[in-house]
């Protein structure tokens, strides 16, 4: 049962339940409570479930744990306080956790300090395990046990299955999980839900558990998470408007015609100028590619100004270095600061009064969480700018800007029924009891994301950690657990089996660079995530030349030289961040009401004052929108939108382009193009080029017969899985995926004996592991979460559903035009596919050409 809390508390009500140490400091240092505070300290004092949402700087923290620290020094006080856990707070990142330690350990010290003036003695212990705490630090943990422990979900679920550390979690009251909205979207989060149960199932009371978010959507989904299925929880969306100063900004007028050099010149000049005019700036971009160049750029165009006082953090960073550039911002020693996406969670980074997006981050939620590093305080001004860098940006942006400020927050999608993370969390539990398997089933099914696992799934996951299996001992697949179908009893088998699981456990898979070669010539190495984009005779750029891929064995991939034939993946294209559906669809209506005034005649002032009333844009941004719509409504007389997809039909001298203006996202697109280049091989016995955006993709041959329109009118709504999971069967990206699952599930062993094996070597493991578990089933229970994988979570197959069912029911209708020159929409689609034959100055004259055809044709 989910409810919405209507008003906060009363402050007089608070007041009684705080400890008189606890009220004394908390007044020496705040004026009065925040709003989050009046809504959730009550709470969680009661004992309640609660989830507590507010924007970013909104003092969560501190309202999760004053009632916890308030319970303890009560505790305390009377001598009761007792030598086991009470809190566990559980945050996504190793950095937060060491930066929630030196936060709370103030206020600690603090009221310790006052008591001691009244000759009391409160010692409250708060410690923080995660993959950085050192042998001693773990030994300590044993004899001072933490009354509040700092952990991340991978150290939690080692301390479920440790024999000595067990104990001292069988009394813990509370459960925090910070940043929920970083780990209920993917495989970490799915692994913390089991975890939690299995934390609760060592607990004969009911735990309170209590989760912080910035913002994010649906709560109700995101509150079903955090307790679990059928479990009550109260959900505080606590809106209080922080002031926000927030723009869209162009380096130049015109986006169009303008060379690369004066455009990255500009760019640069407004990055400087926004720098100066600040006290400490935050810059963040898409890539770590990008970030690099940043810096780099700015320390060789202002050498004078930028020095030691300008640093990177990203993810490919020492943990030396990242806390360097942490610890330097919070002392106010660093001008600038370039991240990719490492710094936008609320690691305490002292104060930021700008936060520059270059291009747009391509989430609402993901905006809001950037922009909210700056005036994180309390009552500070949230300041942000992002610049844009080309037209389809310019209007992404825009129109992100209004949902932000409107509160329009997109959905993020849970993943559920992960069977390796299943078998991962079974293989613990068995290790540390002998469990009913009746019981063990009603316990998983507790857990949200499992809370509609059929019993067959679970079976086939317990007839593969059994051994039922006994072909995989062939690939030294051994029986993990024992399982007895007489008495239903599951137990551990095997003296490692607490060893292997221990340096084996975690969602988090092992990626390293591809060997790119030529027969035994290594030509250079491409990232692991761009080569799950690769299929069999794809072209693509390395060292400025192109390759047709061919295969990929372990970490090497072989290609073939070729000179005539263009790319048809994006050598950058791994590191995009895909648009969310959400925010795909506010674009798509902003079409819709664009074209309707087209379509009524309105007049230019009266589109430019509609386009100043809808979205929050300078007045260089509202011409510049009104005129990339106006060339596109001219020239085809269509703008696609929510209510009609366009099929563009492109005929060039070599190809012909079935553009397909899809603005859905990436993630969409994916689906959709895969399976309808899937289908044309099948039905027409034809190969073709595909290349996707955000906003749309193409599929291209030179076979001039090629027919998109009838194979796509044979594409079933209730048939796009199944076709959908053919189309994915022999791709790299199920190959690898299929590595990462095998790896979870504890088929394949990253850790043994004190050896590791090198991702190569898994590679090359998983994918003779592949055929031999289709041998045993095309549905073995591994590779059918592989596939479930790389549908649901990497792709989007339910939205993808949600499109084709709208074009059955005649919600979308398809539109078909046919050009010689890409209309305004379709140029990056179009220039997708050509992004590395051409330098970025050659991509400008590119959009700039088409760009003079259209207003040719638009003129005649």
């Amino acid at each position: 049962m989910i409810t919405l809390m209507e008003k906060p508390h009363n402050k007089e009500r608070i007041l009684d339940i705080l400890n008189p140490l606890v009220r004394e400091w908390f007044f020496s240092n705040f004026k009065e409570f925040s709003l989050p505070q009046l809504y959730g300290l009550m709470e969680i004092h009661n004992k309640n479930n609660i989830l507590i949402t507010a924007p970013t700087g909104g003092t969560k923290t501190l309202t999760s744990t004053l009632s916890i620290i308030n319970e303890l020094v009560t505790l305390a006080e009377n001598d009761i306080l007792e030598n086991k856990v009470y809190c566990v707070y559980i945050n996504p990142l190793k950095s937060l956790s060491r930066d929630l330690e030196v936060n709370l350990k103030k206020p600690l010290e603090d009221i310790k300090k006052l008591a001691k003036k009244e000759n009391k003695d409160i010692n409250i212990n708060l410690m923080s395990r995660t993959g950085d705490s050192t042998s001693s630090e773990k030994s300590k943990m044993l004899r001072e046990t933490p009354h509040i422990l700092i952990t991340t979900p991978e150290s939690l679920s080692i301390l479920l299955t440790s024999i000595k550390f067990r104990e001292k979690l069988s009394n813990v009251s509370y459960v925090i999980i910070d940043e929920i909205h970083a780990l209920a979207e993917n495989k970490r989060g799915t692994h913390l839900s089991l975890s939690l149960e299995r934390l609760q199932r060592l607990n004969q009371n009911e735990i309170t558990r209590i989760g912080l978010s910035a913002s994010i959507a649906p709560l109700e989904n995101v509150a079903n998470f955090l307790v679990g299925n059928k479990r009550k929880c109260k959900i505080a969306d606590v809106k209080f408007d922080k002031k926000m100063d927030l723009k869209v900004l162009s380096p130049v007028p015109d986006l169009i015609n303008v060379s690369h050099e004066e455009l990255n010149k500009k760019m640069y000049g407004l990055i400087h100028n926004l720098i100066q005019e600040h006290k400490t700036t935050l810059i963040f971009t898409n890539t770590r590619s990008a970030t690099e160049r940043v810096v780099h750029t700015l320390k060789e165009t202002y050498p004078k100004l930028y020095t030691e006082n300008i640093g990177a953090h990203h993810g490919s960073l020492s943990k030396e270095h990242r806390h360097n550039i942490e610890d330097r911002l919070r002392k106010g020693e660093l001008k600038v600061v370039v991240s990719s996406t490492s710094l936008e969670l609320g690691i305490d980074i002292g104060y930021i009064d700008l936060v520059i997006c270059l291009g747009s981050p391509k989430s609402i939620a993901r905006t809001l969480q950037r922009f909210g590093r700056s005036g994180h305080r309390l009552h500070e001004t949230v300041k942000g700018r992002i610049i844009v860098m080309d037209r389809d940006d310019l209007v992404e942006c825009s129109v992100m800007m209004k949902n932000i400020i409107e509160r329009k927050i997109d959905r993020i999608h849970i993943p559920e029924n992960a069977l390796d993370v299943l078998a991962q969390h079974i293989y613990g539990i068995a290790i540390s009891d002998i469990t009913p398997i009746k019981e063990l089933y009603e316990m998983i099914k507790k857990s949200y994301p499992y809370r509609n696992l059929s019993y067959n799934d679970f079976s086939e996951v317990i007839d593969y950690l059994s051994g039922k299996y006994i072909s995989l001992e062939d690939r030294h697949i051994y029986a993990k657990i024992w399982y007895d179908e007489e008495t239903g009893m599951i137990g551990k088998k095997g003296k490692m089996s607490r060893v292997i699981y221990m340096t084996n456990t975690g969602t988090i898979p092992d990626e390293t660079n591809i060997r790119v070669k030529i027969m035994d010539y290594t030509v250079g190495t491409i990232d692991e995530s761009f080569l799950e984009r690769l299929k069999k005779n794809d072209v693509f750029v390395l060292g400025g030349d192109r390759y047709i891929f061919k295969y990929a064995r372990g970490q090497t991939a072989q290609v073939q030289a070729t000179s005539d034939l263009p790319p048809t993946v994006p050598s950058w294209f791994s590191e995009t961040l895909p648009l969310s559906f959400d925010l795909a669809l506010e674009i798509q209506r902003f079409r819709k009401l664009m074209k309707q005034k087209f379509e009524n005649k309105k007049s230019k002032e009266e589109i430019l004052n509609f386009i100043d009333e809808y979205l929050y844009v300078d007045n260089l941004g509202k011409e510049a929108i009104y005129e990339y719509f106006y060339q596109q409504y001219k020239y085809v007389k269509v703008i696609p939108n929510t209510d009609e997809l366009v099929i563009e039909y492109l005929n060039d001298d070599y190809s012909k382009y079935f553009i397909f203006h899809s603005l859905y996202g990436r993630r969409v697109n994916d689906v959709l193009s895969r399976v309808i280049g899937y289908a044309i091989g099948k039905l027409q016995h034809r190969d073709v080029e595909i290349s996707i955006n955000d906003n749309g993709f193409y599929v291209s041959g030179r076979d001039k017969k090629i027919q998109v329109s009838n194979v796509l009118s044979k594409i079933n709504s209730k048939d796009l899985k199944e076709i959908a999971k053919k189309a994915i069967e022999d791709s790299e990206v199920l190959k690898r995926r299929f590595r990462h699952c095998a790896t979870r599930s504890l088929m394949i062993l990253r850790n043994y004996k004190g050896r590791t094996k090198r991702v190569g070597r898994q590679q090359v493991s998983s994918m003779i592991l592949m055929n031999a578990v289709k041998r045993i089933s095309e549905n073995f229970s591994i590779l059918k979460e592989a596939r479930r994988e790389v549908l649901e979570d990497l792709m989007d197959i339910e939205n993808s559903t949600k499109v084709l069912k709208d074009i059955e029911d005649g919600k979308i209708k398809i539109k078909e035009i046919n050009t010689t020159v890409p209309s305004p929409f379709a140029f990056n689609i179009v220039m997708q596919g050509r992004m590395d034959m051409l330098r970025m100055e050659d991509r400008m004259e590119f959009l700039r050409r088409m760009h003079a055809m259209v207003l040719q044709k638009i003129n005649k």
